[in-house]
């Protein structure tokens, strides 16, 4: 019996890869340093922490391998990436109940371990980034296959944006939630995390709004492909 020839992508592999980097990068970044914009919006004072600045280009990526690749295969991403966060934090956390080597305890040590990297293995921070990551990942994908259907393939800015504007809202709220309930954040930064964080990532995806087309545009060139989600059941928790 004839075994169908897989579909073979020339850059889903490199995309893949470069949506891990950015997303493990930007969850060390997030517990490394809180950023203070040194302004206020309506009077509230805006903060943000360091992976805010790096985070929304996995949703830039999430946007492409859906727009495309299809849900299935953003769908397959997102888990990849899923465990390879989980796995990250899991050698973090291993990482930091080993014992401490002496000189290195006297100019660093693992007090400043614990209060920096120590932060991706802790449960609050973990469940807090994997959850809102799932979440909001999940929802950017289906709302922009729905909508690529609905808009028969035009208005690409009006996908991208509009699919963000609530993916990055839930991942917003769910983590900076989880992260408050479990201490890793003061209650009273609750505000001023989730609207700095919702603004700022949003802006920066309508300002990669062009490099979108141009990536999206190269790809569909390169895979000769251009996947519509016709008959697509939308089940996340398929591998």
């Amino acid at each position: 019996m004839l075994k169908k020839t897989p579909l073979k992508y020339y850059c889903l592999d490199i995309v893949i890869a470069f949506f891990i980097s950015v997303l493990i990068t930007s969850n060390v970044a997030s517990c490394a340093k809180i950023i203070d914009l040194r302004f206020s919006v309506f009077g509230i004072h805006l903060a943000f922490d360091g992976g805010t600045l790096l985070f929304p280009v996995a949703y830039i990526i999430d946007d492409l391998l859906t727009e495309v690749y299809g849900f299935k295969i953003a769908r397959r991403v997102i888990w990849t990436g899923f465990i390879a966060l989980a796995i990250s934090a899991l050698f973090f956390f291993l990482l930091g109940i080993m014992p401490g080597e002496q000189t290195w305890e006297t100019y660093a040590g693992t007090q400043a371990y614990n209060a920096i990297l120590g932060g991706m293995s802790t449960g609050g921070i973990v469940l807090a980034s994997l959850s809102g990551y799932l979440a909001g990942n999940f929802f950017n994908s289906v709302i922009l296959s729905k909508m690529k259907i609905l808009t028969k393939g035009r208005f690409l800015w009006m996908r991208t944006i509009g699919s963000s504007v609530a993916g990055e809202l839930i991942d917003s709220l769910v983590f900076i939630s989880i992260a408050s309930l479990a201490g890793v954040f003061p209650w009273e930064l609750f505000v001023t995390l989730v609207l700095t964080n919702y603004l700022l990532k949003l802006s920066l995806e309508i300002i990669c709004t062009p490099l979108s087309y141009l990536v999206i545009g190269f790809l569909k060139r390169a895979e000769g492909i251009d996947v519509y989600d016709h008959g697509v059941k939308y089940k996340v928790f398929e591998f």
